[in-house]
């Protein structure tokens, strides 16, 4: 199972003051060179930690694949068409929302959201949406020529209770099963971390793991090359179980 780590913090950290430091890219490269098969950065509207610099940048230096998680809006479709991430995964946003706070649901405008994987795929680009485990919304992304699914993990993660958790892990299971079966590539994120991603990593159908604000999290005291490798070698460890 892949590790794609997700680099916003380390850019939300340097916008604490407004200056240069630290640098996001520095730590693209580290995490791949720890281990991490994929590099993921969310450009939102606001540019509130991820700037088009950081964007140019990590596509022409980072060596594995570059993920671009965006808004379906005009201005970020345009740049990302120019910039020719080898993934987009579509994300809802608001601009008060400290992080992505749920599924995208893909049966409000779902003319947009084919449109967008047309135009995407027109430039060489694969298209993921980031989703509830919901087999319903799983489908539509199939219908509309989706790649991949990005399954979000939240429920699972914030989940109060052993009964509860377990309950969010089957459907995760469950929705993976479905899209895999469908011939989607399936990934999942969203709130883990090194306790609770074992149960998702040993998911088989689940292909790769998105994971940033843990790992950045465990890097400020053991460093990123080390915070990356532990993730790695858990995911590894769980994975074949």
């Amino acid at each position: 199972m892949n590790l794609n780590v997700n680099i916003d913090h380390v850019a939300t950290l340097r916008q604490a003051r407004g200056g240069i430091e630290p640098e996001p890219i520095t730590a693209a490269l580290i995490a791949e060179l720890a281990g991490a098969t994929g590099i993921v950065c969310h450009l939102r509207e606001d540019r509130r930690h991820i700037n088009d610099r950081d964007l140019s940048l990590l596509k022409k230096l980072i060596q594995t694949k570059l993920d671009l998680e965006m808004a379906a809006t005009p201005e970020i479709i345009q740049i990302a068409v120019k910039t020719k991430p080898d993934l987009v995964t579509i994300v809802p946003e608001k601009r008060e929302e400290l992080t992505t706070e749920g599924g995208l649901d893909l049966s409000v405008d779902t003319e947009k959201f084919e449109l967008l994987c047309q135009t995407m795929h027109e430039n060489g680009i694969e298209v993921s949406f980031f989703v509830e485990p919901n087999n319903r919304l799983i489908q539509i992304a199939k219908d509309i020529s989706a790649d991949m699914v990005e399954l979000h993990t939240g429920n699972y993660a914030n989940a109060k209770s052993e009964q509860a958790k377990l309950i969010e892990l089957e459907k995760i299971n469950s929705a993976a099963e479905f899209a895999s079966k469908l011939g989607l590539k399936v990934a999942a994120g969203h709130g883990l971390n090194y306790l609770n991603t074992p149960p998702i990593a040993a998911i088989k159908y689940i292909n790769e793991l998105s994971i940033g604000h843990s790992i950045i999290s465990r890097s400020v005291f053991v460093g990123i090359e080390r915070a990356v490798k532990e993730m790695v070698e858990l995911i590894n460890r769980s994975s074949s179980i």
